[in-house]
């Protein structure tokens, strides 16, 4: 049971008493890794980029004795192409399977790996969107994470290694004319895995009781043999509503609550591996620093701790600790 390093705040203050939190409330934590990409620096053997090297250097520095699950992302935010590189440039390609970008992602992986020696890896994360958004580059990118994966279990060879999927664009995907297809697609791949990490934001689909919940958990423990694990999810404890999205969904504490306990039920279950909370406390501090431009977007996930922006505990903190300490 843990969290993602998810800052409630801007202050290295706050980046502190996120991770006391952790320490205390978790056995498991995880560090994404999902913003940009130092392609350039990669392709071309130079110096990585300082903002880069000052980011890993202070996650490093703050490693907790407990297991790391680490997520390294491929795709940019919209899961249409690759991430760009910290000068906004992405790399030309021909195919995602190009050399040149299968030799460049492997070297981030491993220079990531050997930094954080984690106990768990993906080396994307929502991979599904991609078939939806693309299917030419959906067939492009199994073959070029097949070839990464397969020298990163050389070089690591007991760390288990995956891509995680979006579960609620898994289980009701829109704008995919053959579900089924979809479906053995997206399981093809991940049975060439060792584990299934699944995201999932139930709200996103107006799932709003408990009954809904298990649906959708039905669904996933259904879908493959391999061992599960919630690598980030979490669920709305405020309404919300967003008007630039025509947006607006209902929920409260007690209904946060509840698609908690339903997580937990099912990961005892299941023997699910961990389960990720995603962001421990509201980030209303963080979220004020965002870009115009960007705060629409935060606001998705804004409200979803077990403690609220001022640091209060919610009924699902309580769910989260009588679990945890037994």
């Amino acid at each position: 049971m843990g969290f993602s390093t998810w800052s409630f705040g801007p202050n290295e203050a706050d980046k502190t008493a996120t991770m006391n939190f952790i320490a205390q409330n978790a056995d498991i934590y995880c560090e994404q890794i999902d913003n940009k990409i130092p392609w350039n620096a990669l392709i071309n053997n130079t110096a990585y980029p300082q903002e880069f090297i000052d980011e890993i250097n202070f996650r490093v520095q703050h490693r907790l004795n407990s297991e790391l699950f680490l997520a390294i992302d491929l795709l940019n935010t919209d899961r249409s192409d690759i991430l760009e590189d910290y000068d906004g440039s992405i790399p030309q390609y021909t195919h995602l399977y190009d050399v040149a970008i299968k030799n460049a992602f492997v070297k981030h992986i491993k220079w990531l790996v050997n930094q954080f020696s984690p106990d768990y890896l993906i080396i994307t994360q929502e991979v599904n969107e991609l078939y939806i958004k693309d299917q030419n580059k959906w067939n492009e990118f199994k073959v070029l994470i097949e070839d990464v994966k397969s020298e990163i279990k050389l070089a690591y060879p007991n760390l288990p290694v995956s891509v995680s999927i979006v579960l609620h664009n898994l289980m009701n995907p829109e704008d995919v004319s053959d579900v089924t297809a979809y479906h053995n697609e997206v399981s093809a791949l991940i049975e060439s895995m060792d584990y299934l990490p699944v995201s999932f934001y139930p709200f996103f689909k107006g799932m709003h009781v408990k009954s809904e919940f298990q649906t959708a958990f039905d669904f996933i423990n259904g879908f493959t043999n391999k061992p599960i694990a919630f690598v980030e999810t979490c669920h709305l404890a405020e309404n919300l509503e967003i008007q630039s999205y025509n947006l607006e969904i209902q929920s409260d504490i007690c209904e946060q609550n509840h698609y908690l306990e339903v997580l937990l039920e099912n990961a005892q279950t299941n023997n699910y591996w961990f389960v990720i909370w995603w962001s421990h406390r509201d980030f209303d501090a963080l979220w004020e620093t965002f870009p115009e431009d960007s705060k629409d977007l935060g606001k998705l996930w804004r409200d979803t701790g077990i403690l609220d922006e001022n640091g209060e505990s919610r009924p699902a903190y309580n769910s989260w600790t009588d679990v945890f300490n037994h």
